[in-house]
């Protein structure tokens, strides 16, 4: 995400200073905060894209374990259709450790104790 926003503040000034805003949960910003999110997210900018995936592998989180292998793969997908590179390298980085991502729905273990 950030790095999407790093390469498209030189040709758009107005992502500068926004690092934190694009990377916090909507819930956690104040009121002059997400009225800039909202200002930015709905412009047809790369960062916007960028957001919008990061929030849609979020949403993974909260998915039913029966849709969560169909959900992954649909936004494994989107994010190589993006096009934009640090999403690919994300959705590549995902599809090889997919397995154990969606074990995750199953057992609600993690390797965390390792």
């Amino acid at each position: 995400m950030d790095e999407v926003r790093i390469g498209e503040q030189i040709q758009e000034p107005e992502l500068k200073r926004t690092k934190y805003i694009w990377l916090k949960n909507e819930t956690n910003l104040n009121a002059e905060q997400k009225e800039t999110l909202l200002r930015l997210r709905d412009s047809n900018l790369q960062t916007g894209r960028a957001y919008r995936l990061r929030l849609a592998l979020q949403d993974l989180w909260t998915t039913p374990h029966i849709l969560a292998d169909v959900y992954l793969r649909e936004w494994i997908g989107w994010a190589t259709r993006s096009k934009l590179v640090p999403m690919l390298h994300l959705a590549k980085t995902i599809k090889q450790h997919a397995e154990g991502i969606l074990r995750w729905f199953h057992s609600r273990m993690t390797n965390g104790l390792l």
